[in-house]
């Protein structure tokens, strides 16, 4: 459940993250940098729910350091 610090965006601001992760994916496709299927699915999870841009933040933080402490 998210905190009332964070609220859900409206449509619009939704349809408006739609579209610059769109722009952004594309811009990183074309410099050879494409983002992966668990990359798109995260950025799609993040739009369905609603997060707010620290949530998100936090949440690719969090996954980036327990990446880091996984042994290879």
């Amino acid at each position: 459940m998210m905190s009332p610090k964070e609220k859900a965006l409206s449509s619009l601001s939704l349809s408006e993250r739609r579209e610059r992760r769109l722009v952004a994916m594309h811009l990183q496709a074309m410099e050879g940098n494409p983002l992966d299927a668990e990359d798109v699915a995260m950025f799609e999870m993040f739009e369905r729910e609603g997060w707010s841009d620290e949530r998100c933040r936090a949440y690719i933080i969090e996954k980036a350091k327990a990446a880091a402490h996984m042994p290879e």
